[in-house]
């Protein structure tokens, strides 16, 4: 069984707990998920089955969707729900107009600095780890893009706590909970992430995904194919090359793709981008696009970063 089972994660289970569930009901050898989502979410976690599972990385590598609320006035060590409180403060003085003034800045590239309580590595050991042993380092800033941010509702406003429920499209490696507490920063009263739910990775959309019981329920009838999307629906963000049928061959052998074996390239494609590789609607690998320094000739050619065969 190859593809990708768009799961809706509910909340109190770790990414691995659903990982071992899919596994259990689908009987897949090779199963993976796709960007770890904290146990205290909710949301999307396509799950892949097969040789999907070589395709995680791209998937992970897309952008994701989040409706998410922060609660003002409110700091923790963890920057969500889940740690211990550092510093209240009375927030009543804060109202809508301030928000709406503000999150145009949050907007574009920003630095931000992922919390103790996350799971990157620093130096082979894991943030959460070396903070449930007490430590505390210098965590290096990075920077990651907001592509929108845009205020849902919100309430409470002139109490000491009002809540902002928002939704925010934004790239890899953005920490949610630490937006909210930057702009409870800039706006001088902290703030944390009260709630997360993740509604979109790359092509995966909440719309389309299934609950536990909805696949215990498909795999219970015989029927657990249908909740499997296929291969190509994980990596539908990369541009497009599609190939003639002579090349197809040299191809699913892992050989370079040359401009004379590319039947229809969908859009601009820049040196050094991922893109993939189908003959028809069939899926052949993830190759990654390259300046050709053998002719003198400036042109792009592809070679294969992950090849998955007919």
């Amino acid at each position: 069984m190859d593809g990708i089972i768009n799961v809706l994660k509910p909340p109190g289970m770790t990414s691995h707990d659903v990982v071992y569930f899919v596994r259990k009901i689908t009987g897949a050898k090779k199963c993976g998920h796709t960007g770890t989502l904290d146990p205290g979410a909710t949301g999307v976690l396509p799950v892949c089955l097969g040789k999907a599972t070589r395709l995680a990385r791209f998937v992970t590598e897309g952008n994701k969707s989040y409706r998410a609320e922060m609660t003002l006035g409110v700091s923790t060590t963890t920057q969500d729900a889940f740690g211990d409180i550092v510093e209240l403060k009375d927030a009543f003085q804060i109202y809508p107009e301030q928000i709406d003034n503000l999150l145009p800045s949050f907007i574009g590239d920003i630095k931000q600095t992922p919390p103790m309580a996350s799971a990157i590595k620093i130096n082979g050991q894991r943030l959460y780890d070396l903070a449930r042993q007490g430590q505390s380092i210098d965590v290096p800033t990075r920077i990651v893009t907001i592509f929108d941010l845009r205020v849902v509702q919100s309430n409470n406003w002139g109490t000491a706590h009002p809540r902002i429920l928002f939704d925010v499209t934004c790239s890899k490696g953005t920490y949610v909970r630490t937006l909210c507490a930057d702009i409870g920063r800039a706006l001088g009263c902290g703030a944390y992430m009260s709630f997360l739910l993740r509604t979109r990775v790359a092509g995966f959309s909440i719309d389309h995904a299934y609950t536990l019981e909805d696949l215990t329920d498909l795999a219970g009838a015989g029927q657990i194919s249908l909740a499997v999307v296929p291969m190509v629906q994980a990596v539908n963000h990369l541009p497009l090359v599609e190939i003639n049928p002579t090349a197809q061959r040299a191809v699913c052998s892992g050989a370079t793709l040359y401009p004379a074996g590319v039947k229809r390239i969908s859009g601009p494609i820049k040196e050094d981008a991922m893109v993939r590789v189908q003959s028809g609607q069939n899926l052949l690998g993830i190759y990654r696009a390259v300046q050709d320094m053998d002719t003198g000739t400036k042109r792009i050619i592809f070679k294969p970063e992950v090849v998955l065969g007919e």
